[in-house]
């Protein structure tokens, strides 16, 4: 990032939802903030990074090799949209909202600067439903909306009344970290009671709010599947509000011996418990996206995913995975079975993951089609 200070030089300002957190949106997030770094050095711009949710001051993004300045706020709405209005003026050109919420301050710093071009990125769920009318009427004032999935595209459009030529699909792409990992992963950690055998693979946060993830209907299924499959084990790798909830279901469904619980991993172990894992399942109805089955794919391993929100995006049934009709416990049982017994069928859909995600997920890919869309709103050698 450039200072301030270095007059001159046009400016894209960043708003960002997070950029220290875990979760899918902070990922995406902390992507994109790479991608805008590297475009804005490449075309002489300078850069200013703000972030609602992370700690106040002075922060560095530190991402694969890359140290990026940013200031955080600590939650504090006030402070953040002062921080966003002081940078309006002067060389700012461009304005990117990581987040439909955040497409306030920067229709009030397009209010202040006419000239100013904004974006709005909606991620999924987010932008499904009609926005709050005040929200609503600062994310249409955005120039140009960009969204991960198709899906989603179609929603922002219809359910927001945005022009649909003005919303872009830009999907996510996977971190140049993973693919380093995947390849070497006999070199990778595993947590300390990851379960020898058959393993079902779930990243997923566990939160009250996000129980559309369809975790607990896995924790079902291999309740059902275990008498058949044997030495069957389920690995659910992720924490929330909503953990105990599923720890409780497991021990009620008489399988806390096979379904094991994993919170706070370092990326490595994550990693560890992808290359380990047999199949990789999130039933999920909610998902935007779905950067975990990007991840899974790196490590060559199939998917099962519901047939809805933006999961069909990044899922090709029958090529690199299965999918099944939202809420269709039968059907989603059948497709572990299928998968779950048949090796050759895991290899073959794994290995067309792992070719679809180097071809189509790559950062580089991400970041040409981000500094196109940034071409559109003026930005310039």
């Amino acid at each position: 990032m450039t200072a301030e200070g270095q007059h001159g030089a046009s400016r894209i300002v960043a708003l960002f939802p997070e950029l220290l957190g875990v979760g899918g949106i902070q990922e995406a997030g902390r992507l994109t903030a790479v991608a805008l770094n590297e475009i804005a050095a490449k075309r002489g711009w300078s850069t200013e990074f703000l972030a609602l949710n992370d700690d106040a001051g002075r922060q560095d993004l530190r991402y694969d090799q890359t140290v990026i300045p940013f200031r955080g706020f600590n939650r504090s709405k006030l402070g953040f949209m002062r921080g966003a209005l002081r940078l309006a003026g002067g060389d700012t050109r461009i304005v990117l909202a990581a987040h439909p919420h955040l497409a306030i301050p920067a229709a009030q710093m397009k209010l202040m600067n006419p000239r100013l071009k904004m974006l709005t990125i909606s991620h999924g769920i987010d932008a499904w439903d009609p926005l709050p009318w005040f929200r609503r009427v600062a994310f249409r004032k955005s120039d140009f909306f960009l969204a991960p999935s198709q899906y989603t595209v179609e929603r922002v459009a219809e359910t927001q009344s945005v022009p649909r030529a003005r919303v872009h699909r830009l999907a996510w792409p996977l971190s140049p970290e993973i693919f380093r990992m995947a390849a070497q992963t006999g070199k990778l950690p595993v947590p300390a009671r990851f379960p020898y055998g058959l393993v079902v693979l779930a990243v997923a946060r566990l939160v009250r709010s996000e129980n559309y993830k369809g975790v607990d209907k896995l924790i079902e299924a291999i309740a059902l599947l275990r008498q058949r499959i044997h030495n069957l084990h389920l690995v659910i790798v992720g924490g929330g509000d909503d953990l105990a909830r599923h720890i409780r279901l497991a021990s009620d469904s008489g399988v806390s011996d096979c379904v094991h619980f994993f919170d706070k991993l370092t990326r490595a172990e994550i990693a560890g418990c992808y290359s380990r894992a047999a199949v990789f399942a999130l039933p999920s109805t909610g998902e935007g996206f779905g950067l975990v089955f990007l991840e899974a794919m790196a490590f060559g391993k199939p998917l099962i995913g519901a047939a809805a929100g933006g999961v069909p995006d990044v899922i090709e049934d029958g090529t690199n995975g299965f999918l099944v009709l939202p809420g269709d416990f039968d059907q989603l049982c059948q497709a572990l079975t299928v998968m779950l017994t048949n090796q050759e069928l895991r290899a073959e859909l794994g290995a067309k993951g792992a070719e679809l995600v180097r071809t189509k997920y790559r950062f580089d890919r991400f970041s040409t089609e981000l500094e196109s869309i940034l071409c559109d709103c003026g930005l310039e050698t």
